[in-house]
């Protein structure tokens, strides 16, 4: 038996308790909705004043915002219908899984793109018109899911070309481990992550510590600067806790056998749902123009403006 047919053996067998269900299930529903409500503002109060969507840093951290919502909203479907299916379609979990790691592996490249822009508007002040325009910020969003895509669609070339038509009529209990089975698509999942993980790591660090010495001589808005490139540093930390993700499923699955699905759900709630509700924190609440805006929505308040 293979490590992901493990991994589903054991959450069959040892499947909650109704009240249990229940209660996770409601816990996960009300943190999504939460946080996708926020979302929608966020999004709302950019698209309604063109101070934000003229302005290329609003821009990137919208984008990140709608990669948040996608990711819970995907992430939040899949966590409801293993509880009250367990198992569907692989095509329909294909599609699903599909987004949910374009949407996963987007969010490390745009938070490092988010710094890029915090180094140039704070070491190059200058430049920065030049360089960080909304022509050139849209064409990196593309390049983003350009490269998101070149790293997820080989595994579905690689299952296509590899698995019986009657695989993808099957039912199966829905993660990225049973669609994407193959031992050469874990592999190169495997080295993807690191090479992710290295590049945005330095890309962080790099532009973390130029903007550190810049504040030394700089005003206040330098040192806020580096208190949003820090806070960008932790939210990719928890972002890139997804690529930890499978080795730390298997280490519980051999620790922990019969609280697995706990398990299972407490790294739910730390990779997934965490790192989505700090993406408002750092703009929603820290950013005063945003701030002044944001909270007339929020509080369902209607603009006189």
């Amino acid at each position: 038996m293979n490590v992901s047919a493990a991994n589903v053996t054991v959450v069959l067998q040892y499947r909650d308790s109704f009240t249990k269900a229940v209660v996770k299930n409601v816990i996960v529903v009300v943190l999504g909705i939460s946080i996708n409500y926020i979302n929608a503002c966020l999004i709302h109060t950019f698209c309604k004043h063109q101070i934000f969507y003229m302005n290329p840093r609003y821009i990137l951290f919208i984008h990140l915002v709608f990669n948040d919502m996608i990711v819970v909203t995907v992430t939040v479907i899949l966590f409801v219908i293993s509880y009250t299916f367990y198992k569907i379609n692989i095509s329909v979990c294909c599609v699903f899984i599909m987004l949910a790691i374009f949407t996963t592996e987007n969010s490390p490249m745009n938070l490092a793109c988010m710094a890029v822009e915090c180094y140039i508007a704070i070491c190059l002040p200058l430049r920065h018109v030049q360089i960080c325009t909304v022509k050139r910020t849209l064409m990196l969003i593309g390049l983003i899911w350009t490269t998101s895509m070149f790293s997820v669609l080989p595994d579905l070339f690689i299952t296509l070309a590899t698995e019986p038509v009657d695989f993808f009529y099957s039912q199966m209990f829905c993660i990225r481990e049973t669609v994407f089975r193959n031992p050469h698509i874990m592999k190169k999942r495997d080295i993807t992550y690191i090479v992710y993980l290295v590049i945005v790591w330095l890309v962080i660090v790099y532009t973390y510590f130029n903007i550190l010495f810049t504040a030394k001589t700089a005003s206040g808005g330098a040192k806020k600067a580096r208190n949003t490139i820090l806070l960008h540093g932790f939210q990719v930390l928890l972002c890139m806790a997804t690529y930890a993700e499978p080795p730390l499923k298997q280490a519980l699955l051999q620790w922990f056998p019969k609280n697995y699905p706990d398990s299972l759900f407490a790294c739910y709630i730390i990779v997934q749902v965490l790192p989505r509700s700090i993406s408002p924190i750092i703009y929603g609440v820290r950013d005063k123009t945003f701030r002044k805006y944001l909270k007339r929505y929020l509080l369902c308040k209607v603009s006189t403006q």
